[in-house]
């Protein structure tokens, strides 16, 4: 089972995410949130609110209840081997 395990702000709306088969890929939160609708996505409109990421049990979440998960993260995010 994937899971991530480091998060890192790139700046404008995007992480860099780290999971746990050593790849590592970018996660734009805007990309994601345009295909999407959901009242727990609309605070994800404010960069200062997707700053407030953090990862539970290998998803990432925010403070709403709002979890994605690592699958999915994994799905949609361009990967590239770990350094």
């Amino acid at each position: 089972m994937i899971k991530v395990l480091e998060c890192h702000y790139l700046g404008n709306y995007r992480f860099e995410l780290l999971f746990s088969d050593g790849e590592c890929g970018q996660f734009d939160v805007l990309t994601y949130c345009r295909n999407k609708q959901g009242s727990l996505l609309k605070p994800l409109q404010s960069e200062e609110y997707v700053r407030r990421c953090f990862i539970d049990a290998g998803a990432l979440g925010w403070p709403n209840g709002l979890e994605l998960s690592p699958a999915r993260l994994y799905e949609l995010s361009g990967l590239c081997a770990a350094a």
